[in-house]
């Protein structure tokens, strides 16, 4: 009867572990394309973008690369929040005039940077005001944007001024049976801690 209640807290441990894993760093990626930009548009560029936000570490990684561009590279954002989720547009939450160190006047290339959330340097004057005026605000209303599929990344170009390739970003799910391994992992090390 022990070894049945021992089994049960460690299944129940393991998907508490599970979901608090998930409370860690969110990542979220985009597959970028005219058609996806808001007018679409024949640009065969194509690309992709990953952020990974992490409110408890206060930091976002964000990574692109793209190819095959009409026009040459003029400014890039994450642009937040739209009205609708996957469609629309909204301001860049992100430094204007352009994400730093994103190459410039090229049709090919990639990118990767990463910020902290609690610096004014990381967004837009104007997404700051809006989200209440504080950098926490705006992470949170950042956060909340891409967890709920209304901030894409758009790459604007010399051709296509509005932007010529985008995406919606999208959470990045694991797969269960690694959310069940770590969840069984982390219970089994914790009986193990317990019994010791």
């Amino acid at each position: 009867m022990q070894s049945l209640k021992t089994l049960t807290g460690i299944f129940v441990l393991a998907f508490a572990m599970g979901s608090a894993a998930l409370a860690g760093p969110i990542s979220y990626s985009a597959v970028l394309s005219g058609p996806a930009e808001a007018p679409p548009n024949a640009s065969p560029g194509t690309g992709t973008a990953t952020v990974i936000i992490d409110t408890v570490g206060h930091s976002s990684k964000v990574s692109a690369s793209f190819f095959s561009l009409l026009g040459e590279t003029t400014v890039v954002h994450i642009h937040c929040c739209t009205t609708t989720p996957g469609t629309g547009t909204a301001s860049p939450a992100t430094p204007t005039p352009t994400l730093p160190g994103f190459p410039v006047g090229v049709t090919s290339g990639s990118y990767f940077s990463v910020f902290d959330t609690t610096l004014a340097s990381t967004y837009n004057p104007g997404f700051i005001t809006s989200s209440g005026g504080t950098t926490a605000g705006a992470e949170a209303a950042l956060a909340a944007g891409l967890a709920a599929g209304r901030a894409y990344f758009n790459i604007h170009t010399s051709t296509f001024p509005g932007g010529e390739i985008r995406g919606f970003l999208t959470e990045d799910v694991p797969e269960p049976a690694t959310m069940v391994l770590t969840g069984l992992a982390l219970a089994g090390l914790a009986l193990r801690r317990r019994l010791v």
